[in-house]
């Protein structure tokens, strides 16, 4: 659902210095704010519902319109301050439930027994999350990371780190790109995130889908990617979690590769959105070549 813009917005504007804002202004704009409130609280009611449903196909419907939802709200910082806001209510904070239905252990889906059979309570049956649903719970879980730095927390408690390595070992390329994504969004400025990804051998995993010449250039270019984003933010920093990320790298790729990528993260920072892109993608495909003549 996208936050519609009231056709009267455009008569909010400040008056000029030295004038006082008039009563009906600034009760038209108090009115507008609690619209918009209203309809992220609507926008997350609906988006949520769908995505507690038993099927799947009901489940992407729901992560959709969230995705969809978050895209409007980065708009503006009113908007973005708005979700922050809603995420504090425990009926519709976003990363629980994505985490207790779409990316739930594949172990938590299957039937244990029989025992419903011989009762006359049926059991409730959940259909598993298909790969578009699991990638489509990524782009949700990064940009509710990235919009609102609390859901990092909310991450860890549902053992975040250990789920999408998961998803990372044993899905489609499809949910493997969405997974890196949402790994650097979980980890950024988030220590407990971090020493879980440290835990996991996550910079081994990492290595091994990048040496690895039958997996598709596209995600092989997305590990290069990911490792000079994480590098480039952990450098300079003297906390635990981080202190053995570039000895790993030196050690699953070697020391040409490694100091590759610790060069190439030392720039960018002076670039446009755009610009630093296009470095981040150049500088990924100087990684993967010296990957392959090491």
């Amino acid at each position: 659902m996208y936050l519609k813009k009231p056709f009267w917005s455009d008569t909010l504007n400040s008056p000029p210095e030295g004038e006082s804002q008039s009563p009906v202004l600034e009760l038209v704009k108090s009115l507008d704010k609690q619209r918009l409130y209203r309809e992220v609280t609507l926008a997350l009611r609906t988006g949520l519902r769908d995505a507690r449903a038993e099927f799947s196909f009901l489940r992407v419907r729901g992560l959709r319109s969230l995705l969809k939802f978050l895209r409007s709200v980065a708009q503006s910082d009113h908007t973005i301050n708005l979700f922050c806001h809603s995420q504090s209510i425990p009926q519709l904070q976003v990363v629980p439930v994505l985490f207790e239905h779409s990316l739930k252990e594949v172990e938590d889906q299957t039937v244990s027994n029989l025992n419903h059979i011989f009762t006359v309570v049926p059991m409730k049956i959940t259909s598993p999350s298909t790969d578009a649903e699991v990638a489509l719970a990524l782009r949700v879980l990064e940009g509710c990371c990235l919009l609102h730095r609390e859901s990092t927390i909310l991450a860890h408690q549902h053992k975040a780190i250990k789920v999408l390595m998961n998803i990372l070992s044993t899905r489609g390329v499809l949910e493997q790109g969405a997974c890196l994504d949402a790994l650097i969004a979980i980890m950024l400025d988030s220590s407990s995130n971090q020493m879980d990804f440290e835990a996991c051998d996550g910079i081994e995993e990492v290595a091994h889908l990048i040496r690895d010449t039958q997996v598709e250039e596209n995600l092989r270019l997305k590990c290069g990617e990911f490792l000079l984003l994480l590098i480039g933010h952990v450098n300079g920093r003297e906390t635990p979690p981080v202190l053995t990320i570039n000895e790993d790298v030196r050690r699953f790729l070697g020391e040409k590769s490694a100091s590759l990528i610790w060069a190439a993260s030392q720039f960018g920072s002076t670039l446009d959105p755009d610009e630093r892109l296009t470095a981040l993608h150049i500088q990924a495909r100087r990684v993967l070549e010296s990957i392959d003549l090491y």
